[in-house]
């Protein structure tokens, strides 16, 4: 795995350091000539652009006169765009700043992009952040639903009867006949926890994570009403194997990876500023200056 350090010694980061800087003192001093500055150079490549972009929009390529609407637009854009600098509209404009910090960040997305994670990382990974990936329970469930709109202050008593009558032993019962009729499935087969949960509810799903199999339990409440309850399976949650979760444990692996290097890019660049914060009179005993990580 490739250092923080180790990148930011790269002489692709100081090129960039270093042409942003000539860039920046260019665009302050004005230039070393006005034919440099009154220059305006649509490349091929610019126009290539310009015709698969307006390809995957009308889904045909532009006409001559249409290909020149696109350039004349590029040339308006961009002398708008130098003369807007000139004017220092860009100065104190929240959308511009905000849009300048994010290229800002983008630069440290894409150096993350050219390392891919080994397998001993994804493994370490997925260890450092089980919960991420933990696979829930899957449950295999019956139920009876008693209505209690229905039946009213009875349904409890009702529920007692009927949940006697089903652990009797009784082999002649069907259990589909019995009850009141449900909007939703009577049965349902191996349906993870969570679905379980935004379908009848927290303290339905917990009761069917911790009562014992194969036999009848209830009431049972849920936000529809009581429940006779017949747990057939339940699995328990587990770590998954990296083969199982890979895909996913690597978007997470460059995510993080991301975020660690655009803070050591930030730690870097900040270490060049000294940094004043005026306290307000009313703040006096607040530090407002974040402090540095470690």
């Amino acid at each position: 795995m490739v250092r923080l350090s180790t990148i930011l010694r790269e002489p692709l980061i100081h090129f960039f350091v270093l042409g942003a800087g000539i860039f920046l003192l260019f665009g302050l001093i004005g230039g070393s000539g006005e034919d440099q500055t009154d220059t305006i150079i649509v490349k091929a490549g610019q126009i290539d652009r310009m015709v698969e972009g307006w390809k995957k929009t009308w889904m045909r390529a532009p006409t001559v006169d249409e290909l020149k609407g696109l350039i004349e637009d590029r040339i308006r854009e961009e002398i708008y765009y130098r003369e807007a600098l000139a004017m220092g509209l860009d100065r104190d404009d929240m959308i511009i700043r905000r849009r300048l910090r994010q290229k800002m960040e983008f630069l440290s997305h894409d150096l993350t992009a050219q390392v891919d994670p080994t397998e001993a990382e994804l493994e370490a990974y997925l260890q450092e952040n089980t919960i991420m990936f933990l696979i829930e329970p899957w449950i295999t469930f019956r139920h009876i639903y008693l209505n209690l709109d229905k039946r009213g202050n009875d349904t409890h008593d009702d529920a007692l009867r009927l949940l006697a009558r089903l652990r009797s032993g009784d082999n002649k019962i069907d259990a589909a006949t019995l009850g009141d009729p449900f909007p939703l499935p009577r049965d349902y087969e191996s349906v993870p926890e969570s679905d379980v949960r935004n379908l009848f509810g927290h303290d339905f799903t917990a009761q069917l994570l911790t009562q014992e199999l194969n036999v009848w339990h209830g009431p049972v409440p849920s936000g529809y009403g009581l429940h006779l309850v017949l747990i057939r399976e339940r699995t328990k949650p587990r770590i998954p194997e990296l083969d199982e979760v890979r895909d996913a444990v690597s978007r997470e692996w460059v995510e993080t990876r991301r975020r660690e290097t655009n803070e050591e890019i930030f730690k870097q660049l900040r270490e060049r500023y000294t940094v004043v914060v005026e306290r307000p009179k009313w703040l006096a005993d607040v530090d407002l200056v974040a402090e540095e990580k470690q």
